[in-house]
């Protein structure tokens, strides 16, 4: 069977701590922020927790 290579734009993206636990960072960051209060620019700041059901299909993209 072939070898799989890893996606590499996946895994810049996220971030795998410690206790295998998938974080990333929020969407909205980047234009537009004169729209946005500093509360939630500063709250979109914060990395992002990632969801259960997408960790399988992370980890087949990423080869673990």
């Amino acid at each position: 069977m072939l070898k799989l290579k890893t996606c590499k734009s996946l895994l810049k993206k996220i971030k795998i701590t410690k206790n295998r636990k998938y974080l990333s960072k929020h969407s909205s960051k980047n234009h537009l922020l004169y729209k946005k209060s500093k509360k939630n620019k500063r709250n979109l700041s914060n990395l992002l927790l990632i969801k259960k059901n997408y960790i399988s299909k992370i980890k087949i993209m990423l080869n673990i």
